[in-house]
């Protein structure tokens, strides 16, 4: 990739991206709230499908960001997942 433009490009790609999947993130929240606290059956599920497209664009953009490398996700530590596991398994 010795071509600036091409970096350049993927820099505006990364970019737009990271700032489309925030975005994403504050519409599903805010989609959530308005089917959690809708008191009309036919608008909460309007709202709630919605909401379910909303998180495949959400996921689709994670799913390329982190195919691109743009998005690394640490795999978590099995110790503490046990632990976190047996904490909340003693809870009614």
């Amino acid at each position: 990739m010795s071509n600036p433009n091409q970096c350049a490009q993927i820099l505006r790609e990364k970019e737009m991206l990271q700032d489309s999947l925030i975005s994403q993130k504050l519409i599903t929240d805010s989609y959530n709230t308005f089917a959690g606290e809708c008191v009309n059956e036919q608008l909460r599920g309007a709202f709630l499908n919605i909401l379910n497209e909303e998180h495949c664009i959400q996921a689709d953009m994670f799913t390329t960001m982190q195919t691109n490398g743009w998005y690394q996700v640490e795999p978590a530590d099995m110790q503490k997942v046990q632990k976190a596991k047996q904490k909340f398994s003693h809870q009614p």
